[in-house]
């Protein structure tokens, strides 16, 4: 009905609102200067005003929010905020346990990235569907596609050079983060595990990292690895009855895999 599909666009410009709120604080945090090949809000107005504007559209996100109407939408969709925070709180920590730091990696980056799509891709379903198989169907789908097209960025932020990525490259090793690539890398370097723990913090410790995950098979270990995840999220959504939706949502796992900015 037009009323269903009406929510459903209101929950998709509320994911698209948190997302760029998330997106201007992030900018902040690590005090980055572009994004998107243009400056940063925090460039142009200062971070306290970048801080408020982020605040700002959050806010007419929950107002937003609030006029659909349904508490359980309500509950999903705040999920999201409260997993963005936890996500950020986990990107300022890291593990000492090499085996423990891949699943600290990827817990974050399920908070920071894909708790958003797999949470809006329930959402919407729960609005246009009562079965709970097909909101957990929806839910599945978003978290792996999420997971992909986080490692994905991480990969290329390696491989692709600033101007075609839109932000600066190796952004990551800058903030001392320890990504999919680097992990990988550390597998066949372990002299790398020493600069993860000191967050690439000594002169020369990014060029380095950057050198050994370029010399590794970390890039193509962690693009393999978001194969898996986009190979899981179309094995969930075929569960759902044939249709032009459920084909354009299978090409989008594909263009996860195949984009370059």
């Amino acid at each position: 009905s037009r009323e269903v599909q009406a929510s459903q666009r209101s929950v998709a410009i509320i994911a698209e609102m948190i997302h760029t709120a998330s997106l201007v604080h992030d900018d902040v945090i690590d005090d980055a200067n572009s994004r998107r090949g243009k400056m940063t809000v925090n460039q142009i107005w200062g971070e306290r005003k970048a801080v408020l504007a982020g605040d700002f559209i959050l806010s007419a996100a929950s107002l937003a929010l609030a006029r659909i109407g349904n508490t359980t939408i309500i509950s999903v969709l705040t999920q999201v905020i409260e997993d963005l925070v936890r996500g950020e709180f986990l990107q300022l920590g890291s593990k000492e346990n090499e085996n423990e730091r891949f699943a600290h990696y990827l817990e974050k980056t399920f908070k920071k990235t894909a708790s958003l799509i797999a949470n809006s891709c329930k959402a919407v379903s729960i609005l246009g569907c009562p079965d709970p198989k097909v909101h957990e169907i929806a839910y599945q789908y978003g978290k792996n596609v999420g997971i992909a097209f986080q490692l994905i960025d991480d990969v290329l932020d390696f491989t692709s050079c600033a101007d075609r990525l839109g932000k600066p490259t190796a952004a990551d090793l800058k903030l001392g983060l320890a990504t999919g690539p680097v992990l990988f890398a550390c597998q066949q370097f372990p002299e790398m595990n020493a600069m993860i723990m000191r967050r690439f913090s000594k002169p020369g410790d990014i060029e380095r990292a950057r050198k050994y995950v370029l010399q590794s098979d970390g890039v193509q270990q962690t693009t393999y690895l978001a194969q898996r995840y986009c190979h899981e999220a179309t094995r969930e959504i075929r569960k759902l009855r044939p249709s032009p939706e459920r084909e354009a949502l299978i090409q989008l796992t594909e263009m996860v895999l195949m984009r370059d900015k």
